[in-house]
């Protein structure tokens, strides 16, 4: 999922009333929500680069394992930093803070860095669960990548929460009030849970519809990818992979008939002995080892070839700027 995703779920945790466990409580929330994302700093080495290493190494298994060590160290020197300000005379607000509190620190850094691949595992961008020890890739197929949905659901709680809570400090603390500034957070959790699930029977009845539809055509799947777009949570993007080609469609459950299928279908990755030389390069293995439906179009120059190779769960145009590459290599 996206960094505003992320950062909304640890503020979220933090106002349900997470945050009163511990002092530094909302950031370590905040911060353990995102610090998977780490692995961005790839993109420094190049996008196809990072394509190979993200959603591996800093967010499997082992990850949510180690991170929140890390997190819970970090938390300690800040906590130590800011000890040091309130001895020097500048506490402010600090004396109404609760006391730091290790253990429970360790906790919400365990619950917030957790958050983090079970959110990203929902997309089809996948997730590595045993990076380095294994490099399958596992898709949830649930929400798509950026969900305005889900901001909505999180930011509403945020704010009811924040909004109560001032109200009910300047009426001096009224019950009802103190009880809404955790109330509405929790509540936002519960229904975001909720959406989650209702999104994930869509993909599972959405995957079983598919499959009789195109086995009445003729067409016996060998994969097939039911996934979210965006905004519209009623439509879906639909790849199916038969013994040597792909299929495309789109799935709308309020239309009939609900799956549409395109006249278009490419050919699986390699479609000749010219594509598959392709694959000699770094570039490209590092593409495919991301690759989860990989097609080609090979164009033949006056001295060259152009082996454009795409991944059909996110384009059908081979040459587009995410989810494709083109490799170049003279005739011989």
């Amino acid at each position: 999922m996206d960094p505003i995703c992320h950062t909304l779920v640890g503020a979220a945790l933090a106002e349900s009333g997470l945050k009163k466990r511990t002092a530094l409580g909302t950031a370590t929330l905040l911060i353990g929500a995102n610090l998977p994302d780490m692995d961005v700093l790839s993109l420094l080495w190049g996008a196809e680069t990072a394509l190979w290493f993200r959603r591996g190494v800093t967010h499997g298994l082992f990850a949510v394992a180690l991170l929140p060590f890390a997190l819970m160290g970090l938390m300690m020197v800040w906590e130590r930093l800011l000890r040091r300000r309130r001895r020097a005379g500048r506490a402010g607000r600090a004396g109404r803070a609760p006391p730091f509190r290790p253990t429970q620190v360790l906790l919400l850094s365990l619950i917030a860095v957790a958050t983090h691949p079970a959110l990203d595992y929902l997309n089809v961008y996948g997730m590595r669960w045993l990076y380095p020890f294994s490099e399958r890739w596992h898709y949830g197929d649930t929400l798509f990548i950026v969900d305005p949905w889900v901001w909505v659901i999180l930011a509403a709680g945020v704010l009811l929460a924040r909004r109560g809570r001032a109200s009910s400090e300047a009426a001096a603390a009224e019950p009802a009030r103190r009880r809404m500034a955790t109330f509405a957070p929790r509540l936002s959790l519960l229904v975001l849970a909720a959406y989650i699930a209702g999104m994930g029977a869509s993909n599972w009845l959405g995957r079983r519809l598919v499959t009789r539809s195109v086995a009445s055509r003729g067409i016996t799947p060998v994969r097939l990818m039911v996934a979210p777009v965006a905004v519209n949570p009623f439509r879906r993007w639909v790849v199916i992979e038969g013994q040597n080609v792909y299929h495309f469609g789109t799935l709308r459950w309020f239309s009939r008939p609900r799956l549409e299928l395109f006249d278009l279908t490419y050919e699986k990755f390699p479609s000749s002995p010219v594509a598959a030389a392709a694959t000699r390069g770094p570039l490209t293995r590092k593409f495919l080892s991301w690759a989860r439906f990989p097609y080609d179009v090979v164009e033949e120059g006056s001295g060259e070839y152009v082996v454009n190779i795409g991944d059909a769960r996110y384009t059908l145009d081979p040459k587009a700027p995410f989810g494709a590459i083109s490799v170049r290599f003279d005739k011989r």
